[in-house]
């Protein structure tokens, strides 16, 4: 009875369409990452697309076969409400990333995407220090979150060869 219990919880399990997150696979053979090196997000990127295995990291961008450019990078803080006495009470955390993708003529690959990400915290005056460092742990799981879904859609999206002058 037990066996067919089993059996029937995989069998609806592998018919609901579950299936775990596997490696990346970009549609470039290789990438330029038009990054700083003192960026966050870039040293993620880097690391998510090396881990991918499937697309060389370009050192310089004339040696890629495309280039990621970043166009905003953009953080901020809303105050969503305030108390009677005029104190805010809840923050709105407002992540923004912009990219394009380009080949060597700077002609655009895909269509420039944009992605936002928004995190809602309560606010008390009395633990300034812990709602800092909530805040912090919020940007960092933004940010991991924002490379996520870069790779999601830099490997969904298929490159588009510019159209040749005839």
């Amino acid at each position: 009875m037990r066996m067919l219990l089993l059996a029937l919880a995989l069998s609806a399990l592998s018919a609901c369409g579950f299936q775990l997150r596997g490696a990346y696979a970009l549609p470039y053979d290789s990438l330029y990452l038009a990054l700083p090196d003192y960026s966050e997000i870039g040293a993620e990127l880097r690391r998510a697309i090396r881990a991918s295995g499937s697309t060389k990291l370009a050192e310089r961008a004339d040696e890629a076969q495309a280039r990621f450019v970043p166009t905003i990078d953009a953080r901020e803080r809303v105050i969503l409400s305030l108390s009677g006495t005029g104190r805010v009470r809840e923050l709105r955390l407002r992540y923004r990333y912009g990219y394009r993708i380009v080949d060597a003529k700077g002609l655009d690959l895909v269509p420039p995407g944009e992605i936002e990400l928004t995190r809602d915290m309560t606010y008390d005056d009395s633990n300034v220090l812990s709602k800092e460092q909530e805040e912090n742990l919020l940007w960092r799981d933004m940010q991991s979150d924002m490379v996520q879904q870069l790779m999601r859609r830099l490997t969904a999206v298929k490159p588009v060869p510019p159209a040749v002058a005839q």
